[in-house]
């Protein structure tokens, strides 16, 4: 059982782990395609964030943030490999900053086709945060059933 968990984990990562290899690969000295893609989506979801809460976001460097959406996929790929709820916290991190700033289709008309390709890829995102969500869960459930089972053994011993 602990070598199908293994793969599975393999499996649920290799999604992140080669979308990073990928923007590794196109980096260059302007963040590559991922910058060239993701400044126009965040200077949108920055005025909308604006507009709708009166809240200004910080400027960033965009090439540092796709620096840091790398590093967030790949060391939390490898920890998710290995079982590591940290792994899995860093992947729900990297899921909930990029997600609403990538898929943006709130800033389409419901009859637009963009719309409904940006939502899709919206809820397969909300799918991988959900799967990371049951991971986390499983993980402390267990470790909370095995030192019940520990102190129970104490106990009769």
């Amino acid at each position: 059982m602990a070598f199908l968990s293994f793969i599975g984990r393999v499996l649920f990562v290799s999604v992140f782990i080669l979308s990073s290899w990928r923007e590794i690969n196109e980096f260059g000295l302007d963040g590559g395609q991922a910058a060239r893609a993701l400044r126009p989506k965040l200077n949108l979801y920055s005025k909308h964030v604006l507009t709708q809460t009166g809240i200004k976001l910080p400027e960033v460097e965009i090439k540092h943030l796709v620096a840091g959406t790398i590093a967030l996929k790949g060391v939390g790929s490898l920890l998710f490999i290995f079982g590591s709820s940290l792994g899995a916290y860093l992947l729900l991190l990297h899921q909930a900053i990029v997600t609403p700033i990538l898929y943006d289709f709130y800033n389409y008309d419901a009859d637009k086709k963009e719309h409904a390709l940006l939502f899709d890829k919206f809820t397969q995102n909300l799918a991988l945060f959900g799967a990371l969500v049951v991971f986390i869960g499983m993980k402390n459930s267990m470790a909370r059933r095995s030192a019940k089972k520990k102190s129970r053994k104490q106990k009769t011993g």
